[in-house]
């Protein structure tokens, strides 16, 4: 059964929350051993809160009456960790569990990462220069190609920036990026799903420009990228108007889309699947998968939260290591 680090995320948001709640389902514990990454104390006194009856043992001991194991990191003062509040100590914890749980993943103690969200302003607050989890993890694991990705039932979407300004965004679109990513794409996603993949390019302006009427980034730097994969031997099409191509992907038409800029890709994918998609980082040495939202601090510390992304998340990474 394979082992799922789980990370708790910001301990100031629902991170701890949904973690408790999915590692509670009988389902999590029928296809996967979870170990949880955070701070025990911390997670006893949310799960007495909640009154989920979850328990938990140390990692490492063999788990008794549905016990879950925790890596404690007792790194937190509970009584100064107040929910919905960005701190330098949360962020500085979030941070610490990430880095554990590549280190425990290098030592061959569990066999993926599934992770909760993190406040970036918390973790820079805590000393930690990293936009998000993508490009932390890249580091601690030396990876120097990686790209963001969200799977949603059929719809796979992988993206070609993640946290920039729009400006910027579409500055990064160029024929040599492209082409990068579709190949790195196809690579990846071939090598994760076992067979052949069919990709799809989405176009950056409106309805991909209507043959240069609404601008020309299109024709001048996405379709050579399209053409030159394609020479390559990669089953590449494109660029489609992006009001319909992610459904025509989430319809099974498609294995993936390539989407031009950051919310390009998440409102298609929160649209059609919020509560159910994954973000999972492609390029990394081992299985990553992460919850399709953030830290929710309005929320947090009350008990509502939705976990079902985060257990969605834990059940791809244990999938996704048996494919």
């Amino acid at each position: 059964m394979p082992v799922i680090g789980i990370t708790i995320g910001d301990p100031a948001g629902i991170g701890p929350e949904i973690v408790i709640k999915s590692v509670a389902s009988a389902e999590i514990r029928s296809i996967c051993r979870p170990v949880i990454i955070g701070d025990r104390i911390h997670l006893e006194h949310l799960a007495e809160q909640m009154g989920t009856g979850v328990k938990f043992t140390a990692f490492g001991e063999e788990p008794m009456d549905e016990r879950v194991e925790v890596f404690d990191l007792s790194n937190l003062e509970h009584d100064e960790i107040k929910f919905g509040e960005e701190s330098p100590m949360a962020g500085r914890a979030a941070g610490q569990y990430i880095e554990a749980a590549v280190e425990l993943w290098k030592q061959g103690k569990i066999d993926a990462i599934a992770t909760a969200p993190i406040s970036k302003r918390s973790l820079g607050m805590g000393g930690y220069d990293f936009p998000g989890h993508t490009e932390f993890l890249a580091k601690l694991t030396g990876t120097e190609q990686f790209a963001m990705s969200f799977f949603a039932e059929k719809l796979r979407v992988v993206l070609i920036s993640t946290h920039v300004s729009l400006r910027d965004a579409i500055e990064l679109v160029t024929p040599e990026r492209l082409l990068e990513l579709i190949a790195f794409t196809n690579k990846t996603l071939s090598n994760l799903l076992g067979r052949p993949v069919k990709i799809a390019v989405a176009g950056l302006n409106p309805h991909a420009s209507e043959n240069g009427m609404f601008g020309t980034e299109e024709k001048e730097r996405i379709e050579p990228a399209i053409a030159e994969a394609v020479r390559l031997g990669i089953d590449a099409h494109g660029p489609f108007s992006p009001d319909t191509i992610f459904l025509r992907g989430f319809r099974g038409e498609f294995d993936a889309v390539i989407a031009c800029y950051h919310d390009q890709a998440t409102i298609a994918v929160k649209s059609l699947s919020f509560g159910s998609a994954v973000n999972v980082t492609l390029g990394l040495p081992l299985v990553r998968t992460s919850v399709d939202h953030g830290t929710a601090f309005d929320i947090a510390g009350k008990g509502v939260a939705d976990h079902s992304s985060m257990s969605a998340a834990i059940l791809l990474a244990a999938t996704l290591l048996k494919e």
